[in-house]
């Protein structure tokens, strides 16, 4: 009896000091896998969008496919809805979101974020009847505004925070939002600088883009937390890109030109 529990004593001891398994490895999955699964909701000019041979086209995949190629992997790009995406990226649907996401506290909570790679902030698209009336967010803080924006992204979050009078109304797609400001449903839109840019600029004489950032939002990468193998990588990488020139080329094609339209028409 006295050995048996000498025994047992040690092999708890030695249990309660072995070092704790390493949670499992993305980039090691990938690297087995010889696949890339990246996550995005296409729709997000000029992020990530469909062009009229039914090809993703945009900033993320390009950049998808920067990584990918440097991993020496494929990639597979996983369309999915915005508001189901994190939980999507928490079931192993796919290895990484690519997809224009903000970094804030809440998602911070379910996922880890590599650096930022790109500032974006919110901006308003505003009927055109509404030009010089409106000059900032705070002038729409009242009910009888109607505000249009897509679920679940930071855009409602800042319309609940900065301006909670407004009539919020949310929609599925930053398509059907955007819609109802042209047709005068609604008296505004508020969503990302990049996309509100290009949305005003295909529209001139039917909106007005409020173009100054009303929010701070850094966009990154996000992974299944507590994967330090994966984030280090990937961290290690957005460094290289943003210090040898590959970043700048890729930004210049889809921020400083407009030329990738046509693929959309």
């Amino acid at each position: 009896m006295i050995k048996k529990l000498i025994l047992s004593t040690l092999l708890a001891c030695g249990m309660a000091n072995a070092a704790p398994s390493a949670a499992p490895s993305t980039l090691d999955a990938v690297l087995d896998r010889g696949v890339l699964r990246v996550g995005f909701d296409a729709g997000y000019q000029p992020f990530e969008m469909t062009n009229k041979q039914g090809k993703y086209i945009g900033f993320d995949v390009d950049l998808a496919k920067m990584v990918a190629k440097e991993m020496g992997v494929k990639v597979e790009f996983v369309n999915t809805a915005w508001d189901g995406i994190i939980p999507a990226l928490l079931t192993d649907k796919f290895d990484v979101i690519m997809g224009g996401m903000t970094v804030t506290p809440q998602r911070n909570l379910r996922v880890n974020f590599a650096d930022p790679y790109i500032v974006v902030g919110q901006t308003i698209v505003l009927r055109k009847d509404l030009a010089g009336s409106i000059k900032s967010y705070q002038d729409l803080n009242d009910p009888k505004f109607k505000i249009a924006v897509k679920l679940g992204t930071t855009g409602e979050q800042a319309v609940k925070r900065m301006i909670p009078k407004a009539t919020l109304l949310q929609y599925e797609t930053q398509d059907d939002a955007k819609l109802e400001v042209i047709n005068g449903k609604v008296d505004a839109f508020i969503y990302d600088l990049p996309y509100n840019a290009i949305f005003a600029s295909e529209n001139k004489g039917a909106v007005v883009h409020l173009a100054t950032p009303f929010t701070f939002e850094p966009l990154a990468w996000a992974i299944r937390k507590g994967d330090q193998d994966t984030l280090n990588w990937m961290n290690n990488y957005l460094r290289q890109i943003k210090g040898d020139g590959s970043y700048d080329r890729l930004y210049q094609k889809w921020f400083e030109s407009n030329d990738w339209l046509k693929q959309l028409k």
